[in-house]
């Protein structure tokens, strides 16, 4: 399996979890709700989803209403197919939820992890905040590096977009920092005899004290965002 298809797979399995989907629900949600499959190809979504069937992770289902069924017959398409996430599948995707390995922290990947951080208990949510702020940590080195011994070679304007992509980095570094002292804060309120009931509250999914009050700000570059795109024309039909 490709990284890519690993991710896709990743992000399904969670959607689903929340509740069973069509195609185009799924193909809607993945491109406004995460926005790190903006340019991924229709055309891998159904694959994706025929995978995870036969794996016995998803099942389908025939859509809920008997009048679209028959409509979509009179017209000559085919009636649309609810996925819903299997009892494995659940399990499955709890597996991926608590997987922290190096792979955690590369950009698509670690977009597509923070997106169901409130789905992931705090101790790894907290692995892999870490584990990217170091991956970014070193990328960063290395870029400072490579200026450093670049410098006089560059002309204006590609200096000044290695500088950008320093900053970029910067940023998403000082907003991990952010994220993981949030994240302590929470953990050290709730082992504390003094806090209140409403601290002692479960470590497993849904939780979102880690976030920082800063809610608005925009996250940096890399970091998981959604963009609506206009929506696909084509039917949500079996392929």
């Amino acid at each position: 399996m490709s990284r890519r298809s690993g991710i896709l797979e990743f992000a399904v399995l969670g959607l689903l979890r929340e509740a069973p989907m069509h195609g185009y629900e799924l193909r809607k949600r993945l491109n406004t709700s995460l926005g790190i499959f903006r340019a991924f190809s229709y055309g891998t979504l159904y694959p994706c989803l025929k995978t995870l069937v036969a794996n016995g992770w998803l099942i389908e289902e025939p859509g809920s209403a008997p009048e679209d069924a028959l409509a979509a017959s009179l017209a000559g398409r085919r009636a649309k197919i609810v996925y819903r996430l299997t009892a494995d599948g659940k399990e499955h995707f709890e597996e991926l939820l608590s997987h922290t390995g190096p792979d955690t922290w590369e950009d698509e990947h670690f977009a597509a992890r923070f997106a169901f951080f409130g789905q992931t208990e705090r101790e790894v949510r907290m692995r892999v905040l870490e584990g990217r702020r170091s991956r970014l940590e070193e990328r960063l080195e290395k870029m400072r590096a490579s200026l450093a011994r670049t410098r006089e070679r560059l002309d204006d304007y590609t200096l000044e977009l290695q500088r950008h992509g320093m900053e970029s980095v910067e940023r998403e570094v000082r907003w991990l920092n952010e994220l993981i002292e949030s994240e302590r804060a929470g953990r050290d309120q709730r082992r504390s005899p003094s806090a209140g009931d409403d601290a002692q509250q479960d470590t497993t999914s849904g939780e979102t004290g880690g976030l920082p009050r800063h809610r608005g700000e925009v996250p940096p570059e890399g970091s998981p965002s959604g963009h609506p795109d206009s929506p696909d024309p084509s039917d949500d039909t079996t392929k």
